[in-house]
């Protein structure tokens, strides 16, 4: 049971290395994963790597394709647009069947993941990053539907990359961070009422908000310089 708990620990240690590395864009997008020598880098062998890049690959950010090297997933204006359209229609969805359906332990896992969220400062914030993905994943939880859930959960995955970006293009104001406060109060609110209209329209003003959203104004100026 050691040697196992070990593996995985091992294991988890070079999948968040990993990860990070492409979120901050350390390991650009496109670029191929050198595993030897990040497995040097590491201090693991390349078992534990291998593996990371299997369970990113999974998640949508590297790609792997037969006799080839796996490289980092590219990004794109259409992706990021995508991932919005998808997330702009079930984020509020779920969140109207949490107002319908929460438990008492959901509001509770609700309202202590809301008092963790800290605003995201840089893209090199990955902790406060995480913190807002607890808090919508105790939302999603509270929807009492697994196959949503599944769907949300990954797309959060690949959306990550594109809240970097975001910030990375246009940094948050102190304005913004109030304002971000806010709306994550009026969904925690609203889903603890049962207020499922609320809840809906309070998650459709997030989401219309969000750093995905500011993706792709930023991959589109890059994509084409003029704008268009």
């Amino acid at each position: 049971m050691a040697a196992s708990q070990a593996t995985f620990t091992k294991n988890d240690y070079v999948y968040e290395q990993l990860r990070t590395r492409i979120l901050t864009g350390e390991l650009a997008a496109g670029s191929v994963i050198g595993q030897a020598r990040l497995a040097t880098e590491l201090g693991v062998s390349t078992t534990p790597l291998r593996e990371a890049v299997r369970r990113l690959a999974a998640e949508g950010m590297i790609e792997l394709e037969p006799h080839r090297d796996a490289r980092v997933t590219p990004v794109s204006a259409d992706e990021a647009r995508h991932l919005y359209q998808v997330r702009e229609s079930l984020d509020p969805l779920a969140t109207a069947l949490a107002a319908q359906h929460r438990t008492t332990a959901d509001v509770a896992a609700i309202e202590f993941a809301l008092s963790r969220l800290e605003p995201i400062t840089d893209a090199g914030d990955l902790d406060a990053l995480l913190r807002h993905r607890e808090f919508h994943r105790a939302v999603y939880r509270a929807s009492g539907n697994p196959v949503l859930i599944d769907i949300l959960e990954r797309l959060w995955d690949k959306a990550d990359r594109y809240r970097l970006i975001g910030l990375r293009h246009s940094g948050d104001s102190t304005r913004d961070h109030a304002r971000v406060a806010t709306e994550h109060q009026a969904i925690s609110d609203a889903v603890a009422a049962g207020d499922a209209a609320a809840a809906q329209q309070a998650m459709t003003d997030h989401i219309r908000r969000s750093l995905g959203r500011r993706a792709i104004v930023a991959l589109g100026d890059y994509d084409s310089p003029a704008g268009h």
